[in-house]
């Protein structure tokens, strides 16, 4: 009986490599952004992934594609709020637990596009929604939960102030994210992010507008360390004589 050839690293489409080794290297399997490609486009890429890897993300995926490509990957599930669509799971659950803090009812698309990347990299998520700074006391109600999160993804536009306020109340790492809304002086974004990027909280650390995607990936990894614990020292970067 002849050997089975070994599976290919790339799955080459013609419009699209489909990168196979990505889990190897990172631990998850490619994901896709879905805005710019064709429904066509994304179920064909999802089927490589699905036979490959047993799941499959696709990110930015408007009512309409995701239709159409439900059509030709029918097992998948679709989210109109995080225009999130995915087949299958991660095969483990990440141990401790990830807080997705939402500012205003607004942010609640971004906030569920990390809260719901993260369900499908195997991670707990607790979520706590409109608890912005211009009514406090809903924050500080639930403060000793927040502190018992292993990270804390805080999603906020306006003037962005919430992740510093989060991030003064808890010693675990907390991930901002600015979004898009607000009003005029907001610049879509752009005042909420330079006022996040110009935090005095220690500890914080900041993604682009709206990427609810990068916080949760971000905070993926770091439970994974988490999980792992601590690993052996490189032992030297210095080039080869």
């Amino acid at each position: 009986m002849s050997e089975r050839p070994p599976l290919e690293p790339i799955g080459h489409l013609g419009f699209a490599q489909v990168d196979h080794a990505r889990e190897a290297r990172n631990g998850v399997p490619e994901v896709v952004y879905g805005e710019g490609k064709s429904a066509a486009q994304i179920a064909a890429i999802v089927a490589r992934l699905v036979e490959r890897h047993a799941r499959a993300l696709v990110t930015r995926l408007d009512a309409s594609k995701a239709e159409e490509v439900a059509s030709e990957q029918p097992s998948g599930h679709y989210d109109p709020r995080s225009r999130l669509m995915w087949w299958g799971r991660a095969p483990e659950t990440l141990k401790g637990t990830v807080a997705v803090v939402c500012a205003g009812t607004s942010d609640l698309p971004v906030a569920e596009e990390a809260a719901q990347t993260l369900e499908w990299l195997g991670a707990p998520v607790a979520r706590l929604s409109d608890v912005g700074v211009a009514g406090i006391d809903r924050l500080l109600a639930h403060r000793e939960a927040l502190a018992r999160a292993d990270v804390v993804i805080v999603v906020a536009g306006m003037e962005g102030a919430l992740p510093s306020v989060v991030t003064g109340l808890v010693r675990n790492p907390v991930i901002a994210v600015p979004t898009s809304i607000g009003y005029g002086a907001s610049l879509n974004g752009i005042t909420a992010l330079l006022g996040m990027l110009s935090g005095c909280a220690t500890g914080m650390s900041v993604v682009n507008i709206d990427n609810g995607f990068g916080a949760a990936w971000q905070a993926a990894r770091i439970l994974t360390l988490v999980e792992r614990g601590p690993a052996e020292p490189p032992a030297s970067f210095s080039l080869p004589t």
